[in-house]
């Protein structure tokens, strides 16, 4: 009897996991859709302040969806993989579109464009190839705050919006800090690509 509850369990578990329509699976949707709108403001003279905001609401609720999956018992295998695929877009395209704006220079983007692409393109290789998944950690979860914080805020004092004075500094020393804790992450993530790898192996 107890063998059968516990495969009972373990197949409920799984069957949970791989759950689509979920409320933190639909926010993390929501802020995809969002990307396009705060890009299309950012883009558009005049209206920099309310892209800059909407991008602020869009990464926000990065700790909600998360938050309420856990709070809910809602995890799934869709939220793991569609929570840091948000982040990253949101990133991209609004860092991207503030470079092509000159609110935000070059090199600092690239720094964080750049490892987020090999990132990507490496836990993509391990996930097709091997089926392997690599979970986010603590610490990139603080370095994506610290940048989402830090770059709108460079940009809200470069575009000469309310208060840039202050904007400015503290913006860069919230990129500053999350820039170091993002290469600290894609070590940490590098180890653990590694292991599972080997562990697949095996």
């Amino acid at each position: 009897m107890g063998r059968v509850n516990t495969e009972h369990a373990k197949g409920t578990d799984e069957a949970s996991l791989d759950r689509i329509a979920t409320v933190p699976n639909l926010i993390s949707f929501v802020r995809i859709l969002l990307i396009p709108v705060f890009v299309a403001l950012l883009l558009h003279h005049g209206t920099e302040a309310a892209g800059l905001l909407l991008l602020g609401a869009v990464v926000s609720t990065d700790w909600i969806d998360g938050y309420i999956a856990r709070r809910t018992g809602s995890v799934s295998n869709l939220g793991k993989l569609l929570d840091p695929v948000a982040d990253r877009l949101a990133i991209a395209a609004a860092l991207i579109t503030l470079v092509v704006r000159h609110a935000f220079p070059l090199w600092a983007a690239l720094l964080v464009l750049v490892r987020d692409g090999l990132i990507l393109i490496v836990g993509a290789i391990l996930l097709v190839r091997r089926g392997v998944r690599i979970d986010v950690r603590v610490v990139g979860k603080r370095a994506t705050f610290a940048l989402m914080c830090g770059f709108p805020l460079i940009a809200w004092g470069n575009f000469g919006l309310w208060q840039q004075q202050v904007a400015l500094p503290v913006g860069w020393i919230l990129y500053t800090i999350g820039v170091v804790l993002y290469y600290i992450a894609a070590v940490l993530y590098a180890v653990d690509m590694r292991r599972a790898v080997r562990a697949s192996r095996s």
